[in-house]
């Protein structure tokens, strides 16, 4: 049986009966610009964004072998005047880079062009004896006049390794293949996927007649990868799921014009296993955080922190060189997670943002763990310090803020009313796993501090947190009631805890007062 052509659509039909949601426009966007000047492609998403379903579902259309019209009669595709044009009328060749995961990574591009091109003579017997697929291919244009669509999955793979010398080989593979004059006659369309862009020899891309297509500039491909906010609110109303704790969880993603992506492998598992965990931990290790983080730290720390926050950091992107070897300063560093999906990277404003609980939770591990003083320790007892608030537990609230004060002084210039602001934020950072946390709430008669929403726990209280810098406590209590704070949280659960925390700078301490209400119907 043939592994990398003519094997027809076998894998994209277990696709389709996996609770698939519709992506097929994309194949619109590929036959747009088949044998075109963009006709060589390289599209670019964080794993488990639905890379690999699109490559199948692209063979599975494209693969002269297939009779598919049954798979697609029913997608997005079909709808299409071009439709029957490209279906089922091309060879494919399928590469997907994980199938060499077993060869010694110094013999990977040699294995691979030798079991493709005894995978062509099956389909081709005519082939003479060759080794180099770009040649084999050339033969059977020059016989047949046939020309081949080629799916790369993983395309970065290799590009990713350690070893530069073998980054280096399989580059030069890649330009042997669709950087030649004969490229464009034997291919119509080349189609990549990558966690990566195309790496970057200093300032250019190794291979640019390729059109790249990232979280960064998705262009036309924004809303295939990943699933958008309406997909999910179908998702969640054919399983009885809730959405509003789907969102919470695994929404937050910018790409392009799509201000709403979710992370659509973790949507799927929540529905086959019935809750809204952390699934990132289970694709994607937190060493990938840790190990960057350290690079440039004088700058990384504190926009780290900022992140941390809920807020969004301005970057840099075009320094970054599309590898995992060459991350030099705080803007590569950043690029990089948002590539891997660590982070959301915002167009409009260039900036990048923690998207959503579940990865935020993977900067609370990695940041647990390293060692970053108070924000280490406040990270790690944050848990406590929220469950002693809905307790009503004013003492010791305000020892935690008093003990964290000393560092925080020398990081965050805590004697400011803005810092004390995002200690205290920093100190309830583990709020966001059961919370909507929303800063300076809009209530109809001023901005609260600090609300928080209960969203997977929703027996569990709303907060309110008032903050005043050299005042009173008692103060921040009676402005939470006299601005009726409060009816802003209307709905969303019965019982309210008022928290009123003061900064006093002559005695370096907190003072902090709390009081529990019914809401108001």
């Amino acid at each position: 049986m043939s592994e990398f052509i003519d094997y027809g659509n076998v894998d994209f039909m277990r696709v389709k009966k996996s609770n698939f949601v519709d992506k097929s426009g994309l194949l619109n966007v590929l036959n747009e610009n088949m044998d075109t000047e963009n006709s060589f492609m390289c599209i670019s998403r964080p794993r488990r964004f639905g890379k690999s379903v699109a490559a199948k579902m692209a063979y599975a259309y494209y693969d002269r072998s297939a009779k598919s019209d049954d798979l697609f009669a029913d997608l997005e595709i079909a709808k299409s005047p071009d439709y029957k044009t490209h279906l089922n009328k091309y060879p494919t060749i399928y590469i997907d880079w994980n199938r060499f995961a077993a060869v010694k990574k110094k013999d990977v591009v040699t294995v691979a062009q030798q079991m493709i091109v005894e995978d062509l003579k099956r389909s081709y017997p005519f082939l003479k004896e060759k080794n180099i697929l770009f040649d084999a291919l050339n033969e059977i244009n020059t016989e047949t006049g046939d020309r081949f669509i080629m799916i790369i999955d993983e395309w970065d793979m290799l590009v990713r390794d350690e070893d530069k010398s073998i980054c280096d080989e399989y580059v030069n593979f890649l330009r042997s293949m669709f950087k030649t004059n004969s490229a464009n006659k034997i291919f119509p369309l080349v189609y990549m996927t990558g966690i990566l862009p195309i790496i970057k020899y200093e300032t250019q891309p190794a291979m640019n007649n390729f059109r790249e297509f990232s979280v960064i500039t998705p262009g036309k491909t924004d809303k295939y990868y990943g699933f958008t906010r309406d997909e999910v609110k179908k998702i969640c109303e054919e399983n009885s799921m809730d959405f509003d704790r789907m969102q919470h969880a695994y929404d937050g993603y910018i790409v392009g014009k799509e201000k709403s992506i979710f992370n659509p492998n973790s949507v799927m598992l929540s529905v086959l296993y019935g809750n809204y965990d952390s699934y990132w931990s289970k694709s994607a290790s937190y060493t990938s955080i840790e190990k960057y983080i350290h690079i440039d730290e004088e700058n990384v720390k504190p926009k780290i922190e900022q992140l941390l926050n809920g807020e969004a950091i301005p970057i840099e992107v075009t320094s970054f060189r599309n590898d995992m070897k060459n991350v030099e300063s705080s803007d590569d560093v950043f690029t990089l997670l948002a590539h891997l999906g660590y982070l959301s990277y915002n167009p409009e404003n260039k900036s990048v943002m923690i998207p959503n609980t579940e990865v935020a939770g993977e900067f609370k591990h990695t940041i647990s763990r390293s060692g970053w003083g108070w924000i280490s320790r406040a990270m790690a007892n944050s848990l406590t310090l929220l469950d002693r608030t809905i307790s009503l537990d004013a003492e010791y609230v305000a020892k935690a803020f008093d003990n964290y004060r000393p560092e925080a002084s020398s990081v965050l210039n805590i004697n400011s009313e803005a810092s004390m602001s995002a200690a205290i934020r920093m100190a309830y950072f583990a709020a966001g796993e059961d919370y909507r946390i929303i800063h300076e709430l809009p209530t109809g008669k001023g901005f609260a501090d600090m609300v928080f929403i209960p969203v997977n726990r929703p027996s569990r209280p709303a907060v309110v947190v008032e903050l005043k810098y050299d005042k009173a406590a008692d103060s921040a209590i009676d402005q939470i009631k006299r601005k009726d704070y409060p009816k802003s949280l209307k709905g969303f659960s019965r019982r309210i805890i008022l928290v009123g925390v003061n900064y006093n700078k002559k005695e370096s301490k907190h003072e902090v007062k709390m009081e529990v209400i019914e809401a108001t119907e």
